[in-house]
């Protein structure tokens, strides 16, 4: 099985390319990347891109699957207009870009609480996303939705400060919706979902997540 993904470079993205490079039965991996991010390996293509002109890179866009874990917080875009660009607008240009280039399954990293009408910035934008995304009709989509990420050596304070937080209501048995994980956990879910979700369109939340890692584990 082909693969193709943008968001290789974040940690999500990073661990599942890890995970695949493992699985017999990813045959191959296409890794869109801004710059190369991969020690060399046989069945790994890495292809620096300008994602200010994806369009012109959309003969790499062919495979048995396309997996977006794209995304950015606001600081590191540097406002919510370049956030929406990135998490939003290139995410779906990929999706259309794999639509149109007979790509038949889609699998798409976002997020818990995801709605096209909250009034919420982060949940609305991956709302409209998900909504624009199954618009497109791939013959499976399969949505990943995990609360918070757990990231290795992160140096992001407000997100260590609010996954300790969450971890603290988790253990007395609230907000289990919106339970953070590590990135390797769901990064392995997403590699299973692959094979596990069998409907036309497939939504994978934070108990999803731990049952197909559990079950596979």
């Amino acid at each position: 099985m082909k693969v193709v993904l943008i968001g290789g470079s974040g940690a999500t993205g990073r661990a599942l390319v890890d995970l695949m490079l493992k699985s017999d039965k990813i045959t191959e991996i296409v890794v869109l990347l801004r710059r190369i991010s991969f020690k060399e390996h046989t069945k790994l293509t890495q292809v620096v891109v300008n994602f200010d002109n994806l369009a012109d890179f959309d003969t790499y866009i062919h495979g048995d699957i396309a997996i977006s874990c794209l995304g950015t917080t606001i600081k590191d875009a540097g406002g919510k207009e370049a956030q929406w660009k990135i998490d939003h607008d290139l995410n779906l240009q990929f999706a259309a870009l794999a639509k149109k280039n007979d790509c038949p399954v889609f699998l798409l990293l976002s997020a818990v609480n995801a709605d096209p009408k909250s009034k919420i910035f982060y949940n609305r934008m991956k709302g409209s996303l998900e909504q624009h995304i199954k618009s497109l009709d791939f013959k499976k989509l399969i949505i990943v939705q995990p609360g918070g990420l757990i990231r290795p050596n992160t140096d992001r304070l407000g997100e260590k400060i609010s996954i300790g937080a969450l971890r603290i209501f988790n253990n007395i048995g609230l907000f289990t919706a919106y339970e953070a994980l590590p990135v390797a956990q769901v990064a392995a879910a997403m590699l299973h979902a692959i094979d596990k979700c069998q409907e036309k369109m497939n939504t994978v939340s934070v108990k999803d997540i731990k049952t197909l890692t559990a079950a596979n584990s």
